[in-house]
């Protein structure tokens, strides 16, 4: 009987640091992972509101950050901001080559349809059923 308890009894310790373990052979941890994910976001978007850029400038400087987070954070900030009656940080630092490369599409442009290339022929129109009666 004492030799089927001894293994356990052994063993004991590492089933109590299992989330210690973990981290020492760096195993993934996806709750880990979505919480830096989700606080980052929330740092972004405090940061955004903060420095005075609109929620969609915030989107498009960090295209990879989590959209709900960076809406809460810029949200939280917002309303940190007009309850304490605080003004807004102009930021000091020039916009990235990335972000000023982006075209904004026009509404009018999206909505035209592409034109053929030069020297193609429109395909003819099917003629129309006869109506049923």
């Amino acid at each position: 009987m004492r030799a089927k308890l001894l293994p356990l009894l052994l063993l004991a310790p590492l089933l109590v640091a299992c989330e210690q373990v973990g981290e020492l052979l760096e195993l993934p941890n996806p709750q880990k992972d979505a919480m830096r994910v989700e606080a980052e976001g929330k740092a972004i978007g405090g940061a955004c509101r903060q420095t005075g850029r609109s929620l969609e400038d915030c989107y498009v400087l960090n295209p990879g950050a989590q959209k709900a987070a960076v809406f809460a954070g810029w949200r939280e900030m917002n309303d940190y901001m007009l309850q304490n009656n605080m003004q807004v940080v102009p930021s000091q630092l020039p916009l990235p080559a990335h972000a000023l490369a982006q075209p904004a599409v026009e509404p009018s442009a999206a909505a035209k349809a592409p034109e053929p290339p030069a020297g193609a022929t429109r395909p003819a129109r099917r003629p129309r059923a006869p109506p049923s009666t």
